[in-house]
């Protein structure tokens, strides 16, 4: 049960950052988006504890919030342009 608890951070946070990149110009969101992935990667890595057993679990959680946030970013992006008038 604390396996699936200690992978929710970094979901929930990719899943806020692609909804925080949806709000920026479009130039800025690879920068952005770059630097709040690797952060909160990072953080989900040393608040989870995994970083004590080894840094490579920065591998893992860093694509995880990549991963959510893209996924959060693509389905705002769909549904803003599903409710655009035409």
């Amino acid at each position: 049960m604390s396996e699936i608890v200690e992978e929710i951070l970094p979901i929930a946070s990719g899943l806020l950052i692609g909804l925080i990149l949806g709000l920026l110009r479009s130039s800025l969101r690879v920068p952005i988006g770059l630097a709040l992935i690797i952060s909160f990667g990072a953080l989900a890595t040393v608040v989870s504890g995994e970083y004590l057993i080894s840094c490579s679990f920065l591998l893992i959680d860093i694509p995880l919030v990549a991963v959510s946030a893209a996924a959060s970013l693509f389905v705002t992006h769909r549904l803003r342009w599903a409710r655009r008038p035409r």
